[in-house]
């Protein structure tokens, strides 16, 4: 399989003129995607980047959860639509992510980098050729699966070298003077001009196919790295200061990187010690751990930071701090504990043996725990070893023999929020720099989990607002059987303003009615209590269907909420089955026939409310026979990101066919069980079901 994916990436980044490319591969079902195969950059320099979870915000998992393509033209528009990936990269480049998918089965993503083109789209052709090789690729692996081979990645990516091109003048280079060397764009030597090997003294062919930075050791520092990203993800010169060697005396050198299609040249020339050199050359034992991860660390804050303004919950908050935190630092566990009237409660963990933090959940500020004692100093605490933290707690319960701790407070604006433990498998040392960005993000944190209880506060007010507006029962009338359902959403404030209602009439009739207030939270559920009120009175007082509906828009927009509204009502002889429907920029409703059949509706319709104090509402005149099923819905149930929502209400229409009349419960159910099982719903759902028989039946919440 290695194969067939290096030969995909090298012909799809030669057909669009990339200069470098890759394919991500599912990890498992439910694991994050992992960077299988790379061509055109160096594997090293890269490893922040070679695990990627598919809820994560960056073109790569876009392209993968959405299966559509993500064309990135230059650095502007990348920044504007994924600025996490921009945080890590600040570099001017395009590219193009494309979702290696056969039919329902995902695999992964091909993507492709290239010079940016400012100001101008994406060419069709290129376009083509990737999805071309993209379909290519997902029919080879789709027949991999047919043979019941595995088609995914584990462990770490395979590096494609690039051909070697190198070509021209050598015997003019190797007049030169100046240290001069060329690196392809995998990062191996390929030449290396007579004062180049004198200057770093090996001989040429000692030096010609190893890894830049095992060659040269000291071009291998983090505060070097970024140089490198620049110059191998853009075309622009990248020219920097190093020391020659690691020893405090070494001589000051000026690099300068000048990168092209097929590789970077190298050149090495005296220069005079900088006012301000990197941190890291001036300490270059300060931190453990890979230079990647040093380095991905550094980006942390930014993409962190990012990733915390879309997190609401506190369980999206840790959750982000899992994604984000640990493989920055090469941690494995992972506990947040959150302060509750004086005591710990643990809120999130992960990585720690089953049940072993239960014991300190719910623990007083007076215990001498470092995770305790961390908050109410305000005080980060690190343990280079277990060892270590045995000797300063001695008799604390400890879930590992080996590994490394540090204990964070969570502070915001100087109110203690609660404490975060990071664990490691092995001992390790903590630099100034890592203590520093650490401690840094464990304010970013705390003020994220703080916002995240504000939230809870409001939803639950909200939640409480939303039961107490809603119908507890509906009327029970002979001929007529209605049921209604609501479901709030998953994703940010989780109720609200969707509304459903049945009122009966002075003469024996019925109004149904379905609403979906705009936006979320308290606010949206006020306004949709007094939209509800509201049409309850038009219809009490005889109002005609047009009038309840345009006299319900012109309350809206008196009572000025900044909201606006859109809204079914449908008028029932129970008797007759005769309707008067109104519909003012909601969803067309649908109707099911005895004989089965289901059809969407076609009701002309006015503006929502709230907008046009003038606005009129036609009405339209419908029979609802007995055997047949009236719905009434919010886009909720329809809406699918990324989908258009003609194809969401065929798919009611369809469920709805095939649903039994009777009982209109297991109806209800049925229609509205599909969206209730999505962890992913960024709206709430109302759902109001009417069935005409010729017998009494009962009306069902």
């Amino acid at each position: 399989m290695a194969r067939v994916l290096a030969r995909t990436c090298v012909d799809a980044v030669q057909a669009v003129g990339g200069f470098a490319g890759g394919i991500y591969l599912r990890s498992g079902a439910e694991g994050p995607l992992l960077l299988a195969v790379v061509s055109g950059l160096p594997g090293r320099l890269f490893r922040p980047w070679w695990r990627m979870q598919v809820n994560r915000p960056y073109p790569v998992a876009e392209a993968f959860r959405c299966g559509q393509s993500v064309h990135l033209p230059d650095a502007e528009v990348a920044m504007r639509r994924f600025p996490q990936l921009m945080a890590g990269l600040p570099f001017p480049f395009g590219s193009f992510y494309e979702p290696v998918m056969a039919g329902a089965q995902r695999f992964g993503v091909l993507f492709v980098l290239r010079p940016a083109t400012p100001g101008a789209s994406v060419d069709a052709a290129d376009r083509e050729r990737l999805r071309d090789a993209a379909d290519g690729l997902a029919e080879e692996l789709a027949a991999l699966t047919g043979a019941a081979e595995p088609v995914s990645w584990t462990g770490d990516p395979v590096c494609v070298p690039p051909p070697d091109t190198a070509q021209g003048a050598r015997e003019a280079v190797e007049r030169l003077t100046l240290a001069l060397l060329s690196v392809d764009r995998e990062g191996r030597i390929r030449y290396v001009n007579r004062a180049a090997a004198a200057l770093l003294g090996h001989g040429a062919p000692e030096l010609r196919g190893r890894m830049l930075w095992q060659a040269v050791p000291w071009l291998g520092q983090p505060a070097y790295e970024d140089n490198f990203r620049a110059a191998f993800m853009s075309r622009e010169p990248v020219r920097f200061p190093a020391r020659l060697g690691r020893q405090p005396d070494a001589v000051w050198v000026a690099v300068e990187l000048y990168p092209g299609p097929d590789g970077v040249t190298v050149t090495i020339g005296a220069a005079e010690p900088p006012g301000y050199p990197p941190g890291t050359v001036e300490r270059p034992e300060a931190g453990p751990g890979s230079p990647a991860d040093r380095a991905s660390a550094l980006y942390r804050p930014v993409s962190l930071a990012i990733a915390l303004t879309e997190a609401v919950t506190a369980r999206q908050v840790s959750a982000v701090v899992t994604q984000e935190l640990l493989p920055a630092f090469g941690g494995r566990q992972l506990a947040i504990y959150l302060l509750n009237e004086r005591h710990l409660h643990l809120a999130w963990e992960t990585g720690f043996p089953q049940g072993f933090l239960d014991r300190f959940d719910g623990v007083a500020l007076d215990v001498r725990l470092p995770g305790v004692e961390t908050l109410t100093t305000g005080r980060p605490m690190f343990f280079e070893s277990m060892e270590h933290l045995a000797k300063a707690y001695p008799g604390i319960p400890l879930d590992a023999h080996v590994g490394a701790r540090a204990f964070l407070p969570l502070i915001a604006s100087g109110r203690p929020v609660g404490s975060c433990i990071l664990g490691f498998d092995v001992p390790r040392g903590f630099s100034p720099e890592e203590r520093t960005v650490l401690t840094a993000l464990a304010g970013l944190i705390a003020q994220a989990l703080e916002r995240a209880q504000r939230y809870d506060t409001e939803a639950a007010l909200a939640r409480g607002l939303q039961a107490a507006l809603l119908p507890h029962r509906l009327p029970v009338r002979e001929n007529v059987e209605t049921v209604g359902r609501y479901l709030p959403g998953t994703q940010g404030m989780d109720v609200g303003g969707d509304w459903y209602d049945v009122v009966e009439t002075g003469d024996g009739l019925l109004a149904l009615v379905i609403g979906d207030v705009q936006g979320h939270g308290v606010a949206a559920a006020a306004t949709m209590g007094q939209l509800r009120s509201a049409v309850r009175a038009f219809t009490l007082g005889g109002g005609t269907p047009e009038q309840v509906v345009a006299g319900t828009n012109r309350l809206l927009i008196g009572l000025d909420p900044g909201q606006f509204a859109s809204c079914c009502y449908v008028l029932l002889d129970p008797v007759s089955g005769r309707a008067r429907a109104v519909r003012a920029g909601h969803p067309q409703p649908l109707l099911r026939h005895a004989d089965g059949r289901a059809e969407v509706l076609d009701l002309p319709g006015g503006v929502v409310l709230g907008i046009d104090p003038g606005a009129t509402y036609p009405v339209t005149d419908l029979r609802l026979a007995p055997g047949s099923v009236l719905a009434l819905y919010t886009d909720g149930l329809v809406e699918q990101p990324g989908e258009d929502i003609d194809l969401g209400v065929e798919r009611l229409r369809a469920a709805l066919a095939a649903a039994r009349p009777s009982p209109l419960t297991e109806t209800a159910d049925r229609l509205i069980g599909g969206a209730g099982g999505s962890a992913d719903r960024p709206d709430d759902i109302a759902l109001l079901l009417a069935s005409r028989s010729d017998g009494r039946t009962a009306a069902k919440g």
